[in-house]
């Protein structure tokens, strides 16, 4: 929060200022009798028209009348968007609208987080992922028996739609995490894909039924006497820590994880920047000068 102290100051056009139209008429002295506090982050009408183009926020009208994108609208704080945090699964509806270019950057200017993975868990079965983390760690454990990873098929079978299967392996890049059994169930449940930092084989059979799969890349071994699993614990995939419940968002520029506690905020954060991004590109067209967008809309 930012504390506005006691004070005075003086509201409107100058007198003199022969530029200035009656709506900045007549001046006058504006008094703050006691302090009071502001939030953190100021929104921006970008932010605004994205919160209130997906229903969390209320219409208040054109506000782009007043000056720009850029400029902050009054009387809009960032519990507008409870809406999401109250309602899990229109947040993540509108999550798959939103581009992991823009929640990325939307995590770093909020919070100052880098929660991407490595390009190195890119796109197998290609498709937009958004929801909530399922989480499993395998360990290697050599000689291991079948009942060694009957965790992996419990949290699978636990998981609802919307659940995103988050796997990491232990040295996994050459042992495939996941194959065309597990990710029917997954389907057959509603998961919206799955995300392996390790291997995945049976991609025939994925890429046929559409169902979207991020991976390191493709391998046919097997888990299977090879490794423990552990469910539902937090796990580090492709360099992120990455606990149950969590945000997973991916499209083809890559992953991000948000945590859950931030997920409404970098939400509407992500749809502005989208939106003023989106804005830019006619812009562009029109003046063929980069920038001369940037500095109108301030986003690169």
């Amino acid at each position: 929060m930012v504390v506005i102290p006691p004070g005075q100051f003086m509201l409107g056009a100058d007198p003199g200022d022969a530029e200035a139209s009656d709506l900045e008429r007549p001046q006058r002295a504006v008094v703050i009798a006691r302090p009071f506090a502001l939030g953190k982050y100021e929104v921006t009408v970008a932010e605004y028209f994205a919160c209130a183009a997906d229903g969390a926020c209320p219409n208040r009208g054109d506000h782009t009348l007043w000056g720009g994108e850029r400029m902050p609208v009054t009387k809009v704080t960032w519990s507008d968007a409870k809406a999401y945090a109250a309602n899990p699964a229109l947040m993540i509806d509108a999550y798959r609208h939103v581009e992991t270019g823009g929640v990325s950057d939307a995590l770093e200017q909020l919070y100052h987080r880098r929660t991407f993975m490595s390009h190195r868990v890119h796109a197998i079965s290609e498709g937009k992922i958004a929801g909530f983390a399922v989480t499993v760690r395998m360990d290697k454990a050599e000689g291991s028996n079948a009942a060694a990873v009957t965790p992996m098929q419990e949290v699978l079978d636990n998981g609802t739609a919307n659940s995103v299967y988050v796997m990491a392996l232990q040295d996994g890049d050459d042992i495939a995490g996941i194959g065309g059994l597990m990710a029917t169930a997954m389907n057959a449940r509603g998961y919206a894909g799955a995300v392996i930092d390790g291997g995945v084989r049976d991609v025939s059979y994925i890429k046929k039924m559409a169902f979207p799969v991020y991976a390191t890349g493709t391998v046919p071994s097997t888990s299977l006497g090879h490794y423990r699993a552990t469910g539902n614990v937090p796990v580090t995939a492709g360099g992120v820590r990455v606990n149950p419940g969590d945000v997973i968002v991916a499209d083809g520029d890559g992953v991000v994880v948000v945590p859950r506690d931030l997920a409404a905020e970098v939400l509407v954060k992500a749809q502005a920047l989208d939106q003023t991004e989106h804005s830019m590109y006619g812009y562009i067209e029109k003046l063929r000068s980069l920038q001369e967008a940037v500095k109108r809309f301030g986003r690169l």
